[in-house]
């Protein structure tokens, strides 16, 4: 059979048809603004279009974690692996994690971002039907990984308890040995109808994007963005520093990887997260396009959906900043040992949290409520603008993850870095329109990878 044809070197996939999608995510988000500026009214009342988009790419999530760590755990014949891959994961997201806080606050003390502004009562409302919302104890957030039956873990939509209960499955799947292969065989059966469930979903993505975007630019409309401007674009500022300077200074010393050409790589899922708001709407493309990469299936199943509840930089930063922003609009500034106390707090809390639209506001308000109620009522102060800044927060702790597997695998041993150099020079790319993306990383040898894709001959 002959080869893929190609153009200027590089294959060209007949069968791709993606990149209309995506140009229509691009001018459906556009459409959205000029709508929400000449309608407001209208266009607020698209709001359920966008929630209805998120809510079938939520529906998915328990299914793709589920499947992805009981693959990854199983299929390791040693369990130590499987430990020293998570300890190191656990270890290097808890690293990073500190510096994110330590960037967020030192940024947010330089600008005093709360200054001059004065809380009014309908926000002090709002703060405290986000903090209603958002608090829970330390207690009721151990207790709730556990679920109350194996499969509510699946049906609930918790993202921790489908964590603990894919574990047990991966490790019993494990110690069964040869007796385990034919269910981890369903399961990667399995693990291909999501994935292709998810593909039929995320051509709806154009319709998604505009009624929430519509929704919040008419709500918002420009005047509210102003007196915020401060706030919003010293966090991106600072979420950019982060991803360019921390994780790319990483990614060159530790692995020699370019931070730019991994995050080319992984430009239509930035894209798919910025009209969405969610991270865990690219969680299924990530873990395909790292193992499409060169990393093994067993860290990607690890690192990849632990990193999604516990990795949560741009969360950090955002808890960070938030967090001085509301002690200053208050005129209740905090003392250095209070933001520490606070925030180290809100990191455990904010546990879980990562990916899902709006959750970084309501763990703001509920570790307010926890630790410190006189600020609470500031929460009100960003809830206008939370939309936005979500955007920011879920692009960086996708990034976060999508370095975090990359170092984990390369200090592992468990990178293969000539496919590695061939994926992000553009040799070997991504087929977007094969259905289980892994077989295809599986099946192909780094020895093609300066050759154009080829099927097997008969």
């Amino acid at each position: 059979m002959t080869a893929t044809p190609t153009t200027n070197g590089k294959p060209k996939n007949r069968s791709d048809r993606t990149h209309y999608l995506y140009l229509a995510v691009i001018a459906a988000v556009i459409a959205a603004i000029v709508v929400g500026l000449a309608a407001p009214k209208f266009a607020v009342e698209l709001k359920p279009v966008g929630t209805g988009f998120v809510n079938l790419i939520k529906m998915m999530i328990s299914p793709v974690i589920f499947c992805t760590i009981v693959l990854g755990v199983g299929s390791v014949s040693k369990a130590a692996k499987v430990g020293r891959v998570g300890g190191l994961a656990l270890g290097y997201f808890l690293l990073t994690s500190t510096v994110a806080l330590g960037i967020g606050l030192l940024v947010g003390n330089l600008l005093e971002p709360g200054s001059g502004l004065h809380l009014t009562a309908a926000l002090a409302k709002s703060g405290h039907a986000q903090a209603v919302a958002g608090a829970s104890s330390t207690t009721d957030f151990l207790l709730g990984i556990i679920p109350h039956t194996l499969v509510s873990a699946l049906t609930e939509g918790q993202v921790l308890q489908t964590l603990l209960v894919a574990l047990l499955v991966g490790f019993a799947l494990q110690g069964m040995g040869k007796a385990g292969a034919p269910i981890l065989r369903g399961v990667e059966h399995l693990q291909k109808l999501v994935f292709r469930v998810m593909s039929m979903i995320m051509w709806v993505a154009p319709i998604g994007a505009f009624g929430a975007m519509a929704a919040v630019v008419g709500a918002t409309g420009t005047a509210a963005l102003k007196s915020l401007a401060v706030i919003m674009i010293g966090f991106y500022v600072t979420c950019v520093l982060f991803v360019v300077v921390v994780l790319g200074l990483l990614l060159r010393l530790a692995a020699g990887v370019n931070v730019f050409s991994l995050l080319r790589y992984l430009g239509r899922e930035f894209l798919l997260i910025l009209s969405t708001s969610s991270s865990e709407s690219a969680l299924p493309r990530l873990i395909s396009k790292m193992e499409h990469l060169g990393v093994s299936r067993p860290v990607v199943g690890i690192t990849v959906p632990t990193g999604y509840s516990f990795n949560l930089d741009g969360t950090a930063i955002y808890l960070t900043m938030a967090s001085i922003f509301i002690s200053e609009a208050m005129d209740k500034p905090m003392s250095i040992g209070e933001q520490l106390s606070l925030l180290l707090f809100m990191v455990i809390a904010s546990k879980g949290a990562a990916g899902v639209t709006g959750a970084g506001l309501a763990t703001l308000a509920g570790g307010l409520q926890s630790h410190k109620p006189a600020l609470v009522d500031g929460v009100g102060l960003i809830v206008g603008i939370d939309r936005f800044m979500s955007e920011a927060r879920a692009m960086t702790n996708f990034a976060g993850n999508a370095a975090a597997t990359v170092l984990i695998g390369h200090w592992t041993g468990e990178l293969d870095r000539e496919r590695m150099n061939a994926v992000l020079s553009g040799a070997l790319p991504y087929d977007e329109g094969a259905a289980a993306a892994a077989d295809a990383a599986d099946a192909a040898v780094p020895a093609q990878a300066q050759a154009p894709a080829v099927e097997p001959a008969a």
